[in-house]
């Protein structure tokens, strides 16, 4: 289904913040094990976020799937170090490119993130950022401007809105706006402390700048852009500027790091593994270029080609502009012959075949079809068609 890229992402920054030590480091300003103190606002704030966690664990859009839900939180875990136990990690299925943080330790990861990472290390840039924020309070800041913004009732209300991707209507977007961005000084803070989670945890720390590359790279690559940025661009600092400061940090204090190959293909093989799901949701999107992108992306880092050939497939069919159709059946034919096809290229190969009258060869990949996918919902219809051009 269609979900608009309504985002909150808690992303981390970079700085020479208050909270330095002499060795350059930021402190934590909180423990591993952290709770909230007695007789604070704290206590009621944490309180409306339990509740609101309660039911995105019962939503029907998280992923429940083990190996997913293992490798994100494997991630997180070794991002985290000592914090690891304060997490609670939840996948979301949403094309946006998002990931957060509560101030009780609740992640929210979204599908949309996995697709635009090229690497095990670049997830966990990302989410090295969230948790910087949340050890430096950082996200109870911001969930205290956004409880003086919403009245409690609708402060959880609101959290279930963006994590459907539900457009907030036009009268609160200032205001949430607003309450939803972290300061600049935060962001370079969160910059800074990421960078050192990933560093101790064995991570490439240039990756923080690798993931504000791509986005870059999709936004210049969208067909279709909007007069004003989405809550995203508007909540988080201008990317370039972002990858300047992060690459002219990381240059001058750890050195020249190595991603780990190891890293690319544990993300590469969960592409695969989950590339249907995750792609069909992208493709309900309808932004073609960013589709287009993420695709050239993927066939980059070795996602199976087969699937990315059908996917470039699906977008021109969806697409439908002049010499989609013709684009479309070169590509579903590709995905064929590179081998290992979703069995949907072969019906979908065969549609575009019989409306050129090639029905010898439609024909043979309905029964393809059928034979590769015997369950499918439509088996009725193609088994009409097979029948009836006998």
């Amino acid at each position: 289904m269609t979900r608009s890229r309504l985002l909150v992402a808690l992303v981390l920054s970079l700085c020479c913040a208050a909270g330095a030590t002499q060795s350059g480091d930021i402190e934590p300003k909180i423990p591993p094990g952290y709770t909230p103190q007695r007789g604070e606002d704290e206590q009621g704030l944490w309180l409306e976020v339990d509740d609101y966690e309660k039911r995105v664990r019962a939503s029907a859009l998280v992923i429940r799937e083990p190996e997913l839900n293992e490798y994100v939180r494997n991630a997180a875990c070794r991002v985290a170090g000592d914090y690891c136990e304060d997490l609670r990690i939840y996948v979301i299925r949403n094309p946006g490119f998002n990931a957060s943080m509560t101030p009780n330790g609740m992640m929210q990861v979204w599908t949309g993130l996995l697709l635009r990472v090229t690497s095990e290390d670049e997830l966990a840039a990302v989410l090295g950022h969230e948790l910087a924020h949340y050890t430096q309070l950082h996200t109870l800041d911001r969930l205290r401007r956004m409880r003086a913004v919403y009245t409690a009732g609708s402060l959880v209300d609101l959290g279930l809105l963006v994590l459907a991707g539900v457009t907030i209507p036009a009268g609160q977007m200032a205001a949430t706006l607003d309450a939803m961005s972290f300061s600049r000084e935060q962001e370079e803070e969160a910059d800074l402390l990421g960078a050192q989670f990933m560093a101790s945890s064995g991570y490439d720390p240039r990756a923080a700048a690798q993931v504000w590359e791509q986005i870059i790279d999709e936004e210049k690559k969208a067909s279709a852009k909007r007069r004003e940025p989405d809550i995203f661009s508007k909540t988080h600092p201008n990317p370039s500027d972002r990858v300047r400061a992060l690459k002219q940090h990381v240059d001058s204090r750890y050195g020249d790091t190595s991603p780990s190959d190891a890293g690319r293909a544990r993300h590469v093989a969960i592409l695969n593994r989950y590339y249907m799901m995750l792609m069909e949701d992208q493709i309900d999107t309808n932004r073609f270029g960013r589709t287009a992108a993420m695709l050239e992306r993927h066939k980059r880092i070795g996602v199976e080609p087969g699937l990315v050939a059908f996917f470039h497939g699906e977008m021109y069919l969806q697409r439908d502009q002049a010499g989609d159709i013709d684009r479309a059946r070169k590509a579903f034919q590709q995905a064929i012959e590179h081998g290992a096809p979703p069995a949907q290229a072969y019906r979908n190969l065969a549609y575009l075949q019989f409306k050129r009258g090639e029905t010898e060869e439609a024909m043979k990949n309905f029964g393809e079809y059928l034979r590769r996918a015997p369950e499918a919902s439509d088996r009725e219809m193609i088994e009409f068609y097979l029948e009836d051009n006998r």
